[in-house]
């Protein structure tokens, strides 16, 4: 004996269930995903956040390092020459400078870019953490090499904000904020589907609204 037609409103909760439970399955699979790729970056984001909120109670005693040396007369010649024609330039330091700082100091000059006068050539290379530049005379070919390191605190909260980091690091801080707003939005939503069966989901969400909302409006000033 055959099973009596399904009604029409039995098809229709069926089909909502059946949908919702596919929405549900993309959701968590999302979510699980996004959260995947955001976990080292939310615990280095997260600690940082709190060196950043206190960097003016965290001691730094910045390492500085002083080298000196006289470059070949050779390279200053070239290097004067260059300067004549490009007085108050900004312009990377030839090939032959690069290697020559790469061999006396070890410096990666990378292309950057360097300030040309008359007198002598500066090479500022900021880094995270810390700090460094390089003076060319022009003269005699005196050359000095400064490096400051702040710490690995002052290296973290640089790298938090993206501060001389370059552009990989820049890339991976905005895919890593996409990301974020995927996991945001797809616990959002997997609440919607849940908060039926747990009636302190929207007063969780509005307080987690309304907290940073009146912090914000009251003590920031």
């Amino acid at each position: 004996m055959s099973a009596p037609p399904a009604s029409p409103a039995t098809s229709a909760t069926s089909a909502a269930q059946a949908s919702r439970a596919v929405w549900l399955k993309h959701l968590h699979q999302w979510h699980w995903i996004s959260s995947a790729v955001c976990l080292l970056g939310m615990f280095l984001f997260s600690i940082t956040g709190i060196t950043l909120n206190h960097a003016s109670q965290i001691e730094a005693k910045p390492t500085i390092t002083r080298l000196e040396a006289t470059a070949p007369a050779a390279l200053v010649a070239q290097l004067r020459t260059y300067a004549e024609e490009h007085d108050g330039a900004k312009e990377p330091l030839p090939q032959a400078a690069e290697q020559w700082l790469k061999d006396t100091w070890k410096v990666q000059a990378g292309g950057r870019v360097a300030e040309w006068s008359a007198d002598e050539i500066y090479l500022a290379m900021p880094r995270a953490g810390g700090d460094a530049w390089v003076r060319i005379e022009l003269e005699g070919g005196a050359a000095e090499f400064e490096k400051t390191d702040r710490g690995w605190v002052s290296w973290l909260n640089d790298v938090h904000k993206g501060r001389n980091t370059g552009t990989a690091w820049n890339w991976f801080i905005d895919i890593f904020a996409v990301m974020c707003l995927v996991f945001c939005m797809t616990g959002l939503l997997i609440l919607k589907f849940h908060a039926a069966k747990r009636p302190f989901t929207w007063p969780m969400v509005g307080l987690g609204v309304l907290i940073p909302v009146v912090i914000a409006l009251l003590f920031i000033h």
